[in-house]
């Protein structure tokens, strides 16, 4: 049985709550210069969120932040940055909609189609930067940033009327249509003012259980986190690690095709140019401060999302909801300083226990050298206690 590393769960609980430590204190501060309250805020929001349909739009929003989160996890445990979930998410959300909207086919056949359609976009848009990174040494840095914005271009023109985009009777916004209700994911009502969980919030917990399994339970994990961990150490142990990045970036934007599917499935019904824009790079934030582990990634997608819907309520009391968009900030910086001053104190810690160790096994060694086998007198030792044995007997 494995032993209980208590420092390593320290260790692990320390970064996170470092970093939301100083995300709050600083924020607190920013309040101060500003001449506000820097208490009264947390206040409302920690009472907004006390309402049930509050508590509703911060479940649905962290689903789909979790889905973002794990597209970015996954290529974090790869040692890849795919930073272009965003724009991944967004085409793949655009084209589901887009060929949801002109199939009908019986309830689970649809959603189906829907779903496997922002799968397929989501890792051929995330693939065109692992095919550049393998054969052409791209860093997936660049080429993802640069697909972000064609990505950007490529939705704003196919969802031109003129295209594929409808424009609703006096409206300036434009959408893809509506889905028909085959493709309305059904969710879990929590009454009629509160409104209802997304049903797919609940296929995204179930994408985190899948994340765990295949990454710490399945060789094809194992090989993964080794040719994260080196990628010389993978390939003198046989693992392609070429086809293993390339895997990595098309599982990576898989998952984020999937991050539209709540709000798509179980809200708007279409794609407009309302739809939530900045998922992806909040999906980043919230995988470094869950260090890529499914439930810490659940907790962090929580907070973000209770941040993001509890705030609304800011502006009602005289302060900018943007404090939420500045903690989040703050937590990006907190949580790259904090996992840094916890790594260099694991390291210490460790070479410490190594050298005490060390110590300890050099004293038993010398005690063993100068025991009563290994002098002069050891002889004499058991020559009295044999002469005794044989006297009592």
């Amino acid at each position: 049985m494995k032993k209980f590393d208590k420092d390593r769960l320290i260790l692990g609980f320390a970064g996170p709550v470092l970093a939301l430590v100083v995300a709050i204190a600083l924020t607190s501060v920013v309040l101060l210069l500003s001449g506000s309250d820097p208490f009264e805020p947390y206040r409302i929001m920690f009472e907004s969120a006390t309402y049930v349909d509050v508590q509703v739009l911060i479940v649905n929003q962290a689903g789909t932040y979790y889905l973002a989160a794990l597209a970015v996890a996954v290529g974090f445990r790869m040692n890849l940055f795919n930073i272009g979930v965003d724009g991944q998410y967004r085409l793949a959300a655009m084209m589901a909609a887009l060929v949801g909207a002109r199939v009908d086919l019986p309830g689970p056949l649809q959603i189906a189609l829907i779903v496997i359609v922002a799968m397929l976009v989501g890792a051929f848009w995330s693939g065109i930067a692992g095919i550049l990174k393998t054969t052409r040494g791209v860093s997936e840095v660049v080429s993802t940033i640069m697909l972000n914005s064609i990505a950007t271009s490529l939705v704003a023109w196919l969802i031109l009327p003129k295209n594929f985009g409808v424009q609703p009777a006096g409206s300036n916004n434009l959408t893809t249509g509506d889905l028909p209700e085959s493709g309305w994911f059904p969710g879990l009502s929590m009454g009629a003012e509160a409104g209802e969980i997304y049903g797919f919030t609940f296929v995204a917990a179930a994408c985190g259980v899948a994340y765990w399994f295949i990454l710490g339970r399945t060789r094809f994990g194992f090989d993964l986190r080794a040719t994260g961990a080196s990628e010389s150490a993978a390939q003198a142990s046989g693992v392609d690690a070429k086809k293993m990045v390339l895997t990595s970036m098309l599982i990576s934007g898989g998952v984020a095709g999937l991050a539209g599917m709540p709000t798509l499935l179980g809200d708007t019904h279409t794609y407009s140019l309302d739809f939530p824009t900045g998922v992806g790079f909040t999906g980043i934030t919230i995988a470094l401060l869950g260090r890529n582990n499914p439930l810490g990634i659940a907790f962090s997608a929580l907070l973000i999302a209770f941040l993001d819907k509890s705030s609304a309520s800011l502006d009602q009391y005289g302060y900018e909801k943007e404090i939420a968009t500045i903690m989040q900030g703050l937590i990006v910086i907190s949580v790259v300083v904090s996992y840094e001053l916890v790594r260099r104190y694991g390291l210490r810690r460790q070479q410490q226990k190594v050298g005490e160790e060390l110590a300890a096994g050099g004293a038993l060694a010398t005690e063993a050298g100068s025991g009563p086998g290994n002098d002069k007198n050891s002889k004499n030792g058991r020559n009295d206690k044999t002469e005794k044995e044989g006297a009592a007997l």
